[in-house]
């Protein structure tokens, strides 16, 4: 537990007991000092009254053994601990630890038993630290707030409603995309960008949109650097958001229709899966690319809880934050908050940053993949909501070559995981399959590879932050 910082001290007041809960206690730096005491007595006699009494003599003696530089407190409650018990005809407590615990390999009938009802609780509260909790009559929420409609299912009530942030959804089948932003989204643009530089970042973000009328926001924040609380509100005072379609997930150009304009073919999203697996050639964690996201960074009762980032205010944002706050960083503000290229550019001979991506076709550059999407030019017919501008199955095409590069970059790096692989052939075939497997495995991760300095690849989830 020492050893591991994030970690806690677990106490257990029945250690053989397996339904026992423990109490944690919390790590807390001190600088105090480690003393030896010793207490020496020593018997001497004296005469009192005519009689004689003894009387020890007391010595005490200290020594510094060192500085004790981390301290362990018990700091919260016991929590439940339940019994593996049931009630008898007589109202006794019996114990069933005997029925219920396996001690050794037993035969059929040990679990052929009739015996009481006994279900320990499938997980003990998470808060070990009492907090004042007071019921209240309703929730207050902000002006504009609905409650959502209540269905026939069990609803499930927001503890707050959602911080607008004022974006503007499209699905590919609405008829009409927006002109304009929304009231809302212009005000609250307008009340934080009060410096010389916000205003600079926008107009950065202007002349992108004008160049090349859709993108991502990982590819905005690769272009100009900006505070990701900032850039929240400023693609929604620029841009709306695509849904669903070829351009799902991507910021599109206030009044720019893809769906009506065949050169928008370039600008399609491609959701890009590495593939692995034995199938594949090699396993999960014989790959040096990192997976976003690991089952190992939940946060455990046993584990100290990740520092939670401040709040930002309207007053922050108008201070400045993202320009000239963090001063003390060692990478200028100009660049202060962008990302590499990769982190949305594909380049043959280079692996991703991570397993999963979201590249748009123009930003695949390789001349082979660009001829896969350029085989239809001139002759774009009609928009699917699958393909888009594309020929049919174009997706499955790019994927194929993707995954056959990358196996060619691992091959090189690591050709022992390749030894037993007879031909090339056989290894193309093996990458034919529909790409977005089950990645079941992904929670091994190589230490050694340092993906590009900047957030994980959050488009998936981009939604969230503005519903």
């Amino acid at each position: 537990i020492y050893a591991d910082p994030t970690k806690r001290l677990e106490l257990y007041f029945r250690p053989r007991d397996p339904y026992c809960h423990p109490v944690c206690a919390n790590r807390f730096p001190t600088s105090t000092v480690l003393l030896r005491v010793r207490r020496r007595t020593k018997k001497k006699q004296q005469q009192l009254d005519a009689e004689k009494q003894t009387q020890p003599e007391v010595k005490f003696e200290m020594e510094i053994l060192g500085i004790v530089t981390t301290v362990y407190k018990f700091q919260g409650m016991s929590d439940f601990q339940y019994l593996a018990v049931h009630s008898g005809p007589d109202g006794k407590q019996i114990s069933m630890y005997d029925e219920v615990l396996m001690l050794k390999p037993e035969k059929e009938e040990f679990f052929n038993r009739e015996l009481p009802l006994y279900i320990p609780p499938p997980i003990f509260s998470r808060l070990d630290t009492p907090v004042d909790y007071f019921y209240r009559p309703d929730i207050q929420h902000r002006d504009g707030y609905n409650n959502p409609p209540v269905s026939g299912e069990n609803l499930i009530g927001l503890s707050r409603a959602r911080r607008p942030h004022n974006a503007i959804f499209v699905n590919f089948d609405d008829e009409e995309i927006p002109a304009k932003p929304l009231d809302a989204a212009v005000q609250t643009w307008k009340k934080v960008c009060t410096n010389p530089v916000d205003r600079k970042v926008e107009e950065e973000l202007r002349k992108l949109f004008e160049v090349r009328p859709v993108w991502s926001r990982n590819a905005v924040k690769a272009n100009i650097s900006v505070h990701p609380d900032k850039l929240k509100l400023l693609l929604p005072y620029l841009a709306y958001y695509m849904l669903t379609g070829p351009w799902r997930s991507l910021w599109v150009r206030f009044g720019y229709d893809p769906r009506k304009h065949p050169e928008a073919k370039i600008y399609q999203v491609l959701d890009f899966r590495i593939r692995c697996g034995m199938k594949y050639g090699y396993a999960p964690n014989d790959m040096p690319v990192k997976a976003k996201r690991s089952t190992y960074n939940y946060s455990l009762p046993i584990t100290v809880k990740k520092p939670v980032s401040h709040t930002v205010s309207v007053h922050d944002l108008k201070q400045g934050l993202g320009t000239s706050a963090a001063s003390t960083s060692k990478k200028p503000a100009s660049s202060r908050y962008k990302l590499k290229e990769s982190i949305y550019i594909f380049r043959e001979g280079a692996l991703p940053p991570y397993r999963q991506m979201f590249y748009q076709l123009c930003d695949l550059n390789v001349e082979s993949l660009q001829k896969i999407i350029r085989r239809n030019d001139g002759a774009e017919s009609e928009c699917t909501e699958r393909d888009g501008w594309c020929l049919p199955k174009t997706s499955d095409d790019l994927r194929d070559s993707m995954s056959l590069m990358i196996k060619q970059i691992i091959r090189s790096t690591r050709p022992a995981l390749f030894s037993s692989t007879t031909s090339s052939e056989e290894g193309k075939e093996q990458l034919t399959y529909e790409s977005g497997e089950d990645e079941d495995d992904e929670e091994e991760e190589e230490e050694d590879f340092k993906p590009s300095d900047g957030s994980e690849n959050e488009m998936e989830t981009e939604i969230l932050d503005y519903v």
